[in-house]
């Protein structure tokens, strides 16, 4: 399977682009050429130069320090909302699937209710009521997605729970945790890994898309969704109001909002391809030629 993975150009090239952003944001503070909160406003919307290889924001802060230190939320909190929605996802898809019985109904008539619901504006509630904080963010992705991923768990562990391996173990009286984590949780690992991979994708776009409406990540905290917002209003001005500011920026800085932008849709499409790329590595009836 490793050699399978080291052979799969999509896999490595994708793996790479994670990890290296991954180290990136880790180590920020050692690469980031400015702070990310030091504000100079004499030197607001500033071009490319060695100082400021990005140029500089409406507010006169590096562009290119402050994607570097917004790598930590972006995809900090993506990874903590991808690990809560498949861990509670994961738990409940295996009790549904395996026992069966009025655990299965509770279980799978909640999961209906919870889909019945327009994700989006439940995440919108659910972060009005609770308030805007980084906790509430995670806790709103895990609440509306973590009933999709129960139902794909449940559908895989219907698959393995009646194959021999497992009717044998219930024979010989193997307790029924050991029986979910020893046997049935390794024959839907591959299934998770794919899930897991494509998940990080989905909640950058939804976190992002949260900070963007200014129910996310707050400033003066760099993160790659506000970015997109503080930039949106100069863009938005120049092409019909012609503003000196706004005409600035269009000429002059347009990385304020193009950048971000195109990290979230380069980051996104990695893991997303990555996620491809998994499916074709774990998959037992894929073979190599």
């Amino acid at each position: 399977m490793l050699q399978r993975f080291l052979h799969n150009r999509t896999a490595m090239f994708t793996v790479a682009i994670v990890l290296l952003t991954a180290l990136v944001g880790i180590f920020a503070p050692l690469i980031a050429p400015n702070d990310p909160y030091e504000t100079d406003i004499l030197n607001k919307f500033a071009g490319f130069s060695a100082e400021y290889p990005l140029g500089t924001d409406n507010l006169g802060r590096c562009i290119l320090s402050r994607m570097i230190y917004g790598i930590r939320p972006t995809l900090g909190l993506a990874v903590l909302t991808m690990l809560g929605t498949i861990g509670l996802g994961a738990l409940m898809g295996l009790l549904a699937g395996y026992f069966r019985g009025i655990p299965e109904e509770i279980i799978m008539r909640t999961v209906d209710v919870m889909l019945s619901f327009p994700s989006q504006i439940m995440v919108f509630a659910v972060v009005a009521l609770l308030g805007i904080n980084v906790q509430n963010v995670i806790l709103a992705n895990v609440f509306i997605k973590w009933a999709w991923y129960a139902r794909m768990i449940r559908t895989g562990v219907m698959q393995h729970r009646d194959r021999n391996f497992v009717q044998f173990s219930r024979c010989v009286g193997t307790p029924e945790r050991f029986i979910l984590f020893r046997h049935l949780v390794p024959s839907i690992a591959a299934d998770l890994a794919v899930l897991a991979s494509l998940d990080v994708g989905w909640a950058i776009i939804n976190i992002s898309t949260l900070s963007f409406l200014g129910l996310g990540v707050q400033a003066p905290t760099p993160e790659w969704g506000l970015m997109l917002n503080e930039g949106r209003t100069y863009m938005a001005k120049a092409p019909w109001l012609m503003l000196n500011e706004a005409k600035n920026v269009l000429t002059s800085n347009p990385t304020q909002m193009i950048v971000p932008g195109v990290a979230i849709v380069i980051l996104v499409s990695a893991f997303n391809l990555m996620g491809d790329a998994l499916r074709d590595v774990l998959d037992p009836k894929e073979v190599n030629v």
